[in-house]
């Protein structure tokens, strides 16, 4: 049990499903609320729950010790987030769950050509099949009748 604790692809799939029940959720939870009263909530919960985390595990002290740089890509992704569910909430309240997640989910493209362009990652062959089956299944996903 402790290796699985251990390993990221656990922790990925952990966060699909969460991802998956939150699209569900909000969906129904964004039915005659505004979008970004939505964002507010769900923005709002998520902090008190890292914050009692944070607290129980003891590392609150950590974050005096945040290094600048650190801080300010923190910031930055802090405010990317904040984007991100402000668009999402926004396509959630216009369309379908089915076919929002699936355009939301061409992040993964995304985050695969950033991590090459931008951070010199590298992709094997078989990588880039897969981002673009990604791609070929979001667009079909969404496009679908």
């Amino acid at each position: 049990m402790m290796a699985l604790m251990q390993s990221w692809r656990f922790w990925a799939l952990l966060s699909a499903a969460f991802a998956a029940l939150t699209a569900i959720l909000a969906k129904v939870g964004v039915a005659g609320v505004p979008s970004d009263v939505a964002t507010l909530v769900r923005t709002v919960v998520i902090l008190g729950l890292t914050a009692a985390i944070v607290a129980v595990t003891g590392q609150a002290a950590d974050l005096a010790r945040i290094p600048g740089r650190s801080a300010v890509f923190l910031v930055l992704s802090g405010l990317a987030t904040g984007a991100s569910w402000l668009c999402y909430f926004r396509a959630l309240s216009l369309g379908d769950a089915a076919r929002v997640a699936p355009i939301d989910k061409l992040s993964v493209v995304l985050v695969a050509i950033f991590g090459v362009v931008l951070l010199g990652e590298t992709l094997s062959p078989t990588n880039w099949l897969g981002v673009v089956l990604i791609a070929a299944g979001a667009v079909l996903v969404a496009i679908g009748a």
